[in-house]
């Protein structure tokens, strides 16, 4: 007999089911007359957020909307999109964010694979979802975001219902709802979708809660931080950060659009500390003109994630006033889940060393189970020798719960009791993890494996070089060859001949670039090359 397991059982006292939900109840308890949202000049306290956030959830569901119901969201960085995060899963229902860039013909899949009852759009978007709703086999309201901080002249009605109108329909002294499980979901994110229709990625509310807290941890955020949100609150639910800062009783400033000018002086007007941004939002400000600039107040911490980041980035960010940590995770791991976590021993290492050392993948997040590098077809770890390559395969509570209506995408992404993540990576004998490229874009030439990564990291350290981006270029000789297509530094002019010979200086001869073209590179929202786009033109 185990008396550990008799008479000890869970009750409603000693076991409520986890929820971010309850980070911003107490912070309306806690800190009601604090600033918690600034954007432009609508500024709510946390009482304010608490009401409209409730409110909007009283009104979501007296037009029917229920747990297990999707409400949709299109919708740029302002507080309508954060109040969502909040009084969507108020109602039990399910808060499906969908990208800004996303065509007519993904955003109605979306909205019918999605089975969405609800959409709230702002009106700058009109275009392509007018095309997307007049492509679904149901009809579902539209709650349409009246921005007066957009540009007004790219504005049209779209929906019958405006958010504010609608808000103010809900009772003040709505009673939201708990989440009778912490495996019931919270929110629904589609992938990119670059070969075929994208997934349905869905998250559980222990899964975002965990995550808000391990990022706190992981990041060393302070109570009563400045969070500056540059990522866009559709992917990934902003990283999980809509969550993380209400438990600090941080203020969130929102970013409509991303503006080097604007973030600059967003960042010295509300002394901001923290923000998060894809290597091409680091780019951005580390190319800024002089103009554009404004002196830092103070250090600002800066987590970067997307695409692996070329070392030089840190260096230039440094010399600017930015502490960067880079991270890596996926849509299917609620955002980062591993950190290149510092460590002292490195700190007698030459600078060089050192940035190259940060833009490792590290070690896996203090909420995250298990990281490893596996072969996928044995399912056993790899050497940590940092040079044999295997597959990022991930375990935790910060997995999603599945595929929405895919369960052989699921069990395919989850063979062997582990996440496949696609990622092929090396791992050092400290631990360290050192992503070589996505499965599908390693190039094989000749029987050699070239790392498209190392590749751009090198063309990223040519003073002209702005952005690099390698894939294969068939060739009949070789079977394929790397081909690097170049963003150039403004007024900094270089030439395919330069580049090719500032390759060959570091980089063994199968290596180097074939050819070198010289385009403004097709990216996502958050930033990543769409590298796809750049295989069509071969």
């Amino acid at each position: 007999m185990n008396h550990y397991d008799t008479n000890l059982d869970k009750n409603a006292s000693n076991y409520v089911p986890l929820t971010p939900l309850s980070f911003l109840e107490r912070a309306k308890d806690v800190y009601p007359n604090y600033e918690a949202i600034v954007y432009e000049d609508r500024k709510y306290t946390w009482n304010d957020v608490y009401k409209r956030a409730t409110k909007f959830a009283s009104a979501l569901e007296k037009i029917g909307i229920k747990k297990g119901d999707t409400v949709s969201f299109l919708a740029f960085n302002t507080p309508e999109i954060f109040e969502a995060h909040y009084s969507v899963p108020m109602t039990g229902a399910v808060l499906n964010t969908i990208n800004i860039r996303l065509d007519a013909n993904t955003i109605s899949y979306i909205l019918n694979h999605s089975d969405a009852k609800v959409l709230v759009v702002d009106r700058q978007l009109h275009i392509e979802v007018k095309k997307a709703l007049s492509k679904l086999d149901k009809k579902i309201t539209v709650i349409d975001i009246h921005d007066k901080f957009a540009d007004q002249s790219k504005l049209e009605k779209i929906g019958d219902l405006e958010y504010e109108k609608f808000l103010n329909t809900g009772d003040d002294n709505y009673v939201w709802k708990m989440p009778d499980d912490e495996w019931q979901a919270i929110s629904l994110s589609y992938t990119s979708g670059t070969t075929g229709n994208p997934k349905g990625v869905v998250y559980h509310h222990r899964g975002s809660y965990l995550m808000s807290t391990g990022s706190a941890v992981a990041w060393n955020m302070p109570n009563r931080l400045n969070f500056l949100t540059i990522v866009p609150m559709f992917h990934c639910n902003g990283w999980g950060y809509p969550w993380t800062v209400p438990m600090l009783n941080g203020r969130t400033i929102c970013l409509r659009n991303i503006d080097v000018k604007k973030i600059f002086e967003l960042i010295d007007k509300y002394n901001v500390t923290h923000f998060g941004g894809a290597p091409i939002v680091l780019n951005m400000i580390t190319g800024a003109p002089e103009s554009d600039r404004k002196k830092l107040r103070n250090k600002v911490h800066v987590l970067t994630a997307g695409a692996p980041p070329p070392s030089i980035i840190f260096k230039k960010m440094k010399e600017l006033g930015f502490e960067v940590m880079h991270v890596y995770g996926l849509t299917e791991t609620y955002g980062h889940v591993t950190q290149c976590a510092w460590n002292d021993d490195w700190n007698g290492f030459d600078e060089e060393k050192q940035n190259e050392i940060k833009a490792r993948q590290g070690v896996r997040y203090p909420n995250l189970e298990g990281a490893a590098i596996m072969d996928p077809e044995t399912m056993k770890e790899v050497p940590k020798d940092g040079k044999t390559i295997g597959e990022i395969m991930l375990r935790g509570n910060v997995v999603m719960k599945g595929y929405f209506k895919d369960k052989a995408a699921t069990d395919k992404a989850m063979a062997g009791g582990w996440f496949h993540s696609g990622d092929l990576a090396v791992i050092h004998p400290d631990g360290y993890v050192k992503i070589q490229d996505r499965s599908k874009d390693i190039i094989i030439s000749g029987g050699e494996n070239i790392s498209s990564i190392e590749i751009e990291n090198t063309l990223s350290k040519h003073p002209s070089v702005s952005i690099a981006a390698v894939v294969a270029k068939p060739d009949e000789k070789w079977g394929e060859v790397p081909c690097a297509f170049i963003e150039m530094v403004k007024d900094k002019p270089t030439s395919e001949k330069e580049l090719i010979s500032f390759c060959k200086e570091t980089l063994a001869g199968f290596k180097v670039p074939k050819q070198v073209v010289f385009c403004e590179l097709p990216k996502t929202s958050t930033g990543k090359i769409q590298k796809f786009e750049l295989r069509k033109k071969f």
